[in-house]
């Protein structure tokens, strides 16, 4: 990882974490909660890749459920929004498409990983069973809120980084 991509990650895992514990919106049936910090995940694997998406998203948002009292998410976390990250940034970069197109693919591919990582967590690793169920309409509400809200600024960032 290169001196650029380090700094990128620390500061926008930093960020993904503010973003999390900024709007918490807490879901009672599987102890989870809404927030908008997958924003900042589609701002870093956006502008900075794969790597640094990944490595700020699982970081970020992991250290959100321990700082906001979710722990026992917190490793199931590190996993999904890593690869959340991770996703969007190789769909991004690697994809010969029109510009939009490969954006709005890279949003909801990574997104829909997001909220089936969380479904299986909740229904099969936490025990929830059928209560898992209530939380997919708030998570793809949080993965519509992420591409609306990150996409724009992504590309607001990537002019004015002029990094890709």
């Amino acid at each position: 990882m290169r001196t650029l991509e380090l700094t990128a990650s620390s500061i926008m895992a930093a960020l993904v974490c503010v973003a999390t514990l900024f709007f918490i919106v807490p879901i009672p049936a599987t102890q989870g909660y809404f927030n908008i910090g997958d924003a900042m995940i589609v701002i870093a694997a956006i502008v900075f890749g794969p790597m640094v998406g990944a490595v700020s998203g699982g970081v970020g948002a992991a250290l959100a459920d321990i700082l906001a009292g979710y722990s026992y998410f917190a490793p199931f976390t590190l996993v999904i929004k890593g690869l959340e990250g991770a996703i969007i940034g190789i769909i991004y970069t690697k994809m010969k498409s029109r510009f939009i197109l490969k954006l709005v693919i890279a949003w909801i591919v990574g997104g829909l990983e997001m909220v089936v990582g969380y479904f299986i967590t909740e229904y099969l690793f936490l025990g929830y069973g059928n209560a898992a169920f209530v939380e997919i309409p708030f998570n793809i509400t949080q993965m519509l809120v992420a591409g609306i809200a990150g996409i724009p600024l992504a590309l607001a960032l990537q002019r004015i980084l002029k990094y890709k």
